[in-house]
């Protein structure tokens, strides 16, 4: 048996592995941090020892095996959330056997573990007649009026992940002529949106309301003039989309998701 601490190894997964070599996000971080929790606690109780007795050793193929095993006949983890596990178990198993190449052939059996088929989900958009309903019902006056009017104008301009909008700093947004804002995007990507006129002078009023601002502050802010979490967001679009549970259009009721406002149908 592979006799190596994992302790270190862990630890250099994430600050070499995940953060320096990858770049990948906080919230990437975080996904990849509690598959291995899983995981680790499930190889402790499975090899009858603590967790931090752990050695690489422990880390088998016919373990990892059990693991998928468990999350989908105990934990009941719907294909989708066992293959996303799966994916991150690939990631780590890989950096493993880049620093102990005596576990090459269980990493190279676990890369071999396919992902198991899954209908993709059904992406939906609100329609043109919705998005006019939504903004026609929009409260004009409020502590919160303009923000909100103008959160849901630049979803629907830009198309933008609700975490792009979280992460929007002043030093992104650019009001022209001609006005364009620089998203942060998943694979820490950048891209570039033009902002249409109406959108550019709605962040302009909102930025004006709030004063002077440091480069690196959030454009969208909570009442207490925080950073606007994606959950914080998505319990936004909900309260307004309510609005759109009428006779007329309760048939076509959309589930909320990143892109529920996508300028590209309309």
């Amino acid at each position: 048996m592979i006799a190596t601490a994992l302790g270190p190894l862990v630890h250099a997964f994430f600050a070499d592995g995940l953060l320096t070599m990858k770049g990948l996000r906080p919230a990437s971080v975080r996904s990849y941090r509690d598959v291995l929790r899983l995981f680790l606690r499930f190889a402790a109780q499975d090899a009858g020892r603590k967790i931090s007795r752990l050695v690489a050793g422990d880390l088998s193929f016919e373990r990892v095996l059990r693991f998928l095993r468990h999350l989908e006949d105990e934990r009941h983890n719907h294909v989708r959330t066992r293959n996303k596990r799966v994916a991150c178990l690939h990631t780590f198993f890989d950096y493993l056997a880049g620093r102990l190449p005596e576990m090459l052939d269980v990493a190279e059996r676990v890369a071999a573990i396919p992902m198991k088929r899954v209908a993709p989900p059904e992406t939906r958009f609100l329609e043109r007649d919705e998005i006019a309903v939504l903004f026609a019902a929009l409260p004009r006056h409020g502590a919160q009026a303009l923000r909100d009017r103008t959160l849901l104008l630049f979803l629907y301009n830009t198309g933008a992940r609700v975490q792009e909008v979280a992460d929007l700093r002043l030093q992104d947004v650019d009001l022209g002529p001609p006005a364009r804002v620089r998203l942060h995007g998943k694979g820490d990507k950048w891209r570039t949106c033009p902002l249409w006129v109406d959108t550019a002078q709605q962040l302009h009023g909102l930025l004006d309301q709030r004063g002077s601002l440091a480069l690196d502050a959030p454009v969208f802010v909570s009442r207490h003039g925080r950073a606007l979490t994606r959950f914080g967001i998505y319990k936004l679009v909900r309260r307004h989309a309510r609005q759109l549970e009428t006779p007329a259009l309760q048939g076509r009721r959309r589930a909320l998701s990143d892109h529920l406002f996508d300028p590209r149908r309309h």
